[in-house]
Parts: C-alpha cells; sequence; structure tokens
C-alpha cells in the first residue's frame, strides 16, 4: 500500500511537471530574467490594424508613416518583412524589450508605432504581447499591432503584399 501510494505521487508529480514543460509553464531562463508572458489576446481589437488596411496606410504618401518594427525571430526578419520595418528583437526576450525601449527611447509619445511578429499563429505568438505591453508602459498612445491570423507568410506574403529580404 505504501509503495503503491508512493507511485501514484511519483507519477503524478512526474505528469505534472511533463505538462508543465510541455505547456512552457516550466521556469525558464527568461522567468529568471524578469520576463512576463503576455497574451497576444489581451491586446485590445481597437489596437489592432489588418494587413490589408496597413498596405493602405504604407502605399499613402498622404498618409503619416508610422514606425513599423518586428519583433520577431531574426531568421523571419532576413527572408522577409515589410519593406522599411526596423528589427528590434523578440518580444518575448528580455534583450528583445531592450533593444525595442532603446529604439524609442526618443521618440515623443504620440509616435504612430505598428509592431508586427508573425512567426506563428495569432493565439500562439509569445512575441507581440510583451513589446505592446512595453510600450505601453512607456507611454505611447499611438501604437497599432499587426494582426496575423496565421503568419507573416500566409497572411501577407502569399497575398502578394510588398516584402524585402536581408538584415
Amino acid at each position: 500500500m505504501i509503495l503503491d501510494s508512493r507511485f501514484r505521487l511519483a507519477t503524478r508529480t512526474g505528469v505534472l511537471a511533463l505538462a508543465a514543460l510541455c505547456s512552457g509553464m516550466a521556469i525558464s531562463p527568461r522567468a529568471w530574467a524578469g520576463y512576463t508572458y503576455v497574451p497576444a489576446a489581451t491586446i485590445p481589437a481597437s489596437d489592432l490594424i489588418q494587413p490589408a488596411a496597413m498596405v493602405a496606410i504604407l502605399a499613402d504618401p498622404a498618409e503619416r508613416q508610422p514606425l513599423v518594427l518586428q519583433v520577431g525571430a531574426h531568421v523571419l526578419y532576413a527572408q522577409a518583412h515589410i519593406p522599411g520595418s526596423e528589427y528590434v528583437g523578440p518580444g518575448e526576450e528580455d534583450e528583445g524589450l531592450e533593444a525595442l525601449r532603446e529604439r524609442v527611447a526618443k521618440l515623443p509619445r504620440d509616435t504612430p508605432i505598428v509592431l508586427y511578429c508573425g512567426c506563428c499563429p495569432w493565439d500562439h505568438c509569445r512575441n507581440i504581447g510583451g513589446a505592446y505591453a512595453a510600450l505601453q508602459r512607456l507611454g505611447f498612445t499611438a501604437v497599432k499591432v499587426l494582426y496575423f491570423e496565421y503568419d507573416f507568410g500566409s497572411n501577407w506574403v502569399d497575398l502578394g503584399y510588398p516584402v524585402a529580404a536581408g538584415d
């Protein structure tokens, strides 16, 4: 009986640990460094911009052009990115968030900024929420987030929207 209860406890603990590891809930180096995951779903719909609307803004010379920042993986940015956008680093990493803060440090707080990632489906993105929250904490009032339901390839490149490659 004692062996049976110990086995059940060990099995239950092992299953919970495995579930935490698989879901990304286990303590990671980012958690120790102060990173806090912010789900993309917490970004208000009023702060989202659809790809077609973004293309229209970028194509209109009369429109005040936003600062467009990619906050995902550098390899994806190098493969294809929005022309004129800048890479600042993954929004899920402290280094990326620090690079973001440095990039916007001297800007007026009403500067229009559009963030995008596009690494994966919207509800799985670990980069965009942290970057958005960082700009909100800094007092930026004109921040929008480019909404990609699936990813940059499906919701931008495959639709024939303009792209650039390289750093």
